[in-house]
């Protein structure tokens, strides 16, 4: 390990002899001279690679990076570091701070844990009453010393850490490039600091060039701004990402979550979707993006440390259940453009693709559901021959891999054993391998010719959720890619369905109470049983392997007209079984399935189309799920079988989040 050092070229700046550069004038309100260059020391670690309350004012958005700032009359590091080390449960991959010292800011940064970062400090004044720190989770660039926060504008002045995505960076960088800024790393954040300092330069104060650039942002972010030629406060700025700003005697803070601002004050400010904070040591002010003043409630908070963590909710699982609406919304950002998909990320595989004549699938456990409704979506809308392999199966089967053949490959983690071994397996024999995981830097990411990451961020339960359902959201734009690359039409109304799973999420989500009635009589059981028929059987495989790995329930999922060739013979009075009936072209088969199971004593929920009224007087109770493109189904119908898991499991006493004998990333085989 060592440090690195970064150095900044401003625009529009000269050389010296020496090397170092004068930048083109002053700026500032304060009078100060700018540093002619801005220097990182970052800690390299060779091979290194939110909460969502159940809170209105929170409205269910969430990103997974961390945002701590201070701005008082104390130390800022101590508070940042204590900050950044309460929101470490939510996983990152590099860690920050930027504190301000006289008329310049210090900026350290490295990639891996905190730990890492105080150690590259340690010996080190960074005395300083303002400063800012983030935790990143990679989404834009790999997970290295100069992606990590905060980045900084060509002076070093300005000096910003973001949560989210902005899904318009491409173009504003090049609008910025032309300009004369330059840019020294691969995300998407580094646009922010040099739009701000396009404003900033015209004349405006730091809150009013923040104002003018966040309108001009596209995207989910939370952001905190300072700079060091304004060093009495702090900017924030929330759309469609949590940011709170804690409220405390001479000081005050911002965090992207409670947990951070615990150890400080319970008094918050909950910042909603288009509001700014002005955070000074005195006091703070909040206006929407036109400047228009907002008066604030103050919120109290009650949670105690651990339940702030889970943002109010009993558990991890729950909380990413209800992730699941901005999770999407994140998978499917800047990959949408019209009635197109935008997919740069296969790219180089788009010859691969045009030419495929065979797909394979190859995944484990919730991974492997989410490939059979990826065929599905292949099939369909490309009409291509897909083939779905168990990860721990396929390199023993000698399977016919034939040189051009493309291989997606889908993990969350991006770790898992049998998935690499297929992964190597297929490379081997000439396949084209495209790789979908959350995990950026991780071993499936790295060894993928091309890969499609889901920004799903951290799963911490063991039961995937959120994962699943992205997976599902990357597997449809590559489905749909596919599709493009061949001139096959894409069916009418896809694309718009695509574009609304987020808002179709949140409704299902709003299924929970009825959901809890379903559970109260499933968790009595030893057995439930799942049925379904084309892309509802692989729900309902996802359904089933939910219920057991959490609640430890017996369950067995079957493609429901195969219920007669001899499951039959398990239905007696009373047991229940859940029916999926999403899918028109099979509405009637499935029905006459659920009278079979009627007619032999079973309770059946069955899960449909709202307004679908062909299950009533059928089925023993209705779980209605807002209606989509039928090969989009799965990803609305397994919100309520999540839920429906999880409640089984608490009220049979079961620990949710970390189930007996389960891991979350099996990396053995």
């Amino acid at each position: 390990m060592g440090f690195i050092e970064v150095r900044r070229v401003p625009h529009g700046s000269a050389t010296t002899e020496s090397g170092l550069t004068k930048p083109p004038g002053d700026r500032g309100t304060n009078g100060g001279q700018v540093a002619a260059r801005q220097v990182i020391l970052a800690w390299v670690i060779p091979g290194s690679r939110g909460i969502i309350p159940r809170l209105s004012l929170w409205k269910g958005r969430y990103r997974m990076c961390g945002i701590v700032g201070y701005v008082g009359d104390g130390e800022a590091l101590g508070f940042i570091l204590e900050g950044l080390k309460r929101l470490e449960y939510r996983g990152y991959d590099s860690a920050g701070v930027a504190v301000l010292q006289g008329n310049r800011s210090v900026v350290r940064k490295s990639a891996g844990r905190i730990c890492s970062l105080e150690k590259g400090i340690s010996g080190e004044s960074l005395e300083g009453t303002l400063g800012i720190g983030h935790t990143r989770w990679a989404t834009h660039g790999a997970p290295t010393d100069l992606n990590a926060h905060p980045h900084t504008d060509c002076h070093g002045d300005v000096v910003v850490v973001h949560n989210g995505i902005i899904e318009n960076y491409q173009e504003l960088t090049a609008w910025l490039r032309d300009r004369g800024h330059m840019f020294t790393s691969e995300t998407d954040t580094e646009v922010i600091p040099h739009l701000v300092e396009e404003y900033y330069s015209e004349g405006q104060d730091l809150a009013s060039a923040v104002r003018q650039a966040a309108l001009r942002l596209r995207g989910s972010y939370a952001l905190a701004v300072m700079a060091s030629s304004e060093p009495g406060y702090l900017v924030a700025v929330r759309q469609s990402s949590p940011l709170v700003v804690g409220l405390g005697e001479d000081e005050n803070y911002i965090a992207s979550d409670i947990p951070a601002l615990l150890g400080r004050t319970r008094r918050t400010y909950i910042l909603e979707d288009g509001e700014m904070a002005v955070v000074a040591r005195d006091g703070v002010t909040v206006c929407d993006l036109k400047g228009a003043p907002t008066d604030k409630p103050v919120f109290q908070v009650e949670w105690d440390p651990v339940m702030a963590e889970k943002g109010g909710y009993a558990h991890f699982m729950l909380k990413e259940i209800h992730e699941q609406p901005v999770a999407l919304r994140d998978t499917l950002a800047g990959r949408l453009d019209g009635g197109r998909v935008v997919l740069k990320e296969v790219s180089q595989s788009s010859e691969a693709l045009r030419e495929s004549q065979r797909v394979f699938i190859v995944a484990c456990g919730t991974a492997y559901h989410a490939g059979l409704v990826g065929k599905h979506l292949v099939e369909t809308l490309a009409r291509v021959p897909v083939e779905v392999d168990l990860a721990s199966e396929f390199r023993y089967r000698d399977p016919l891999v034939l040189p051009g053949s493309v291989m997606v490959i889908v993990s969350q983690s991006g770790e898992t054993a049998d998935t690499l071994a297929a992964l190597r397996e297929g490379k081997a024999r000439g396949a084209r391998v495209i790789g979908i995981t959350n995990v950026v830097g991780s071993s499936v990411a790295r060894e993928s010719d091309e890969v499609i990451y889901t920004r799903a961020g951290p799963e911490i339960a063991v039961a995937s959720t959120k994962a699943y359902t992205t997976q599902i959201a990357a597997l449809a734009l590559l489905a749909t890619r596919i599709a493009e690359l061949k001139g096959r039409a894409i069916p009418a109304g896809f694309m718009e369905a695509l574009n609304a799973l987020p808002v179709a999420a949140e409704r299902a989500i709003a299924l929970d109470d009825r959901v809890k009635e379903v559970a109260k009589r499933i968790s009595q059981w030893d057995d439930v049983f799942f049925v379904g028929r084309g892309p509802d059987f692989a729900s309902s495989l996802e359904g089933q392997l939910k219920l057991k790995e959490i609640s430890y329930i017996h369950a067995e999922a079957y493609a429901a007209g195969e219920l007669k060739h001899g499951t039959l013979a398990l239905i007696i009075d009373g047991v229940p079984v859940v029916a999926l009936a999403t899918q028109r072209t099979v509405f009637d088969k499935t029905l006459s399935n659920v009278m079979e199971i009627k007619a032999r004593g079973g309770w059946v929920v069955g899960v449909v189309n709202e307004g679908d009224r062909g299950m009533h007087g059928v089925c023993d109770l209705l779980l209605e799920v807002p209606e989509t493109h039928p090969l989009l189904a799965p990803v609305i119908t397994a919100i309520p079988l999540q839920l429906l898991a999880y409640h089984a499991a608490v009220l049979r006493g079961c620990d949710v989040d970390r189930p007996r004998n389960l891991a979350k990333s099996v990396t053995v085989e």
